[in-house]
């Protein structure tokens, strides 16, 4: 089954300035192979429900690893028989909208 699934992931415990911690998160997905979009809020993945939830589980164990208490937001799209939907449901509104929009 596919599915977009974005999430965000916060340690709570870590002050104002988490970057350090949500860019160790990057590298575990940028590694992994999953197609992704970064966002200033969160992260979308593009894979398969078993990939993608193994990629956020990648990340909330590092992130375990020093942060004593960590907020995590997931929302999911699961659609069988769908694919390059990251970029393919933008293309979606832009064609109803008949311009592009700004990404």
């Amino acid at each position: 089954m596919s599915v977009l699934l974005e999430f965000s992931m916060t340690p709570l415990d870590k002050g104002e300035s988490v970057s350090k911690y949500v860019s160790r998160s990057l590298d575990i997905i940028d590694k992994s192979g999953v197609s992704y979009r970064l966002g200033p809020m969160g992260t979308c993945l593009e894979g398969e429900y078993d990939e993608v939830m193994s990629v956020v589980k990648s990340c909330l164990d590092k992130m375990q690893s020093d942060c004593k208490r960590v907020s995590v937001s997931i929302k999911m799209d699961v659609r069988d028989g769908a694919s390059d939907r990251l970029s393919g449901k933008i293309a979606s509104v832009e064609k109803n909208l008949g311009r592009q929009i700004n990404k």
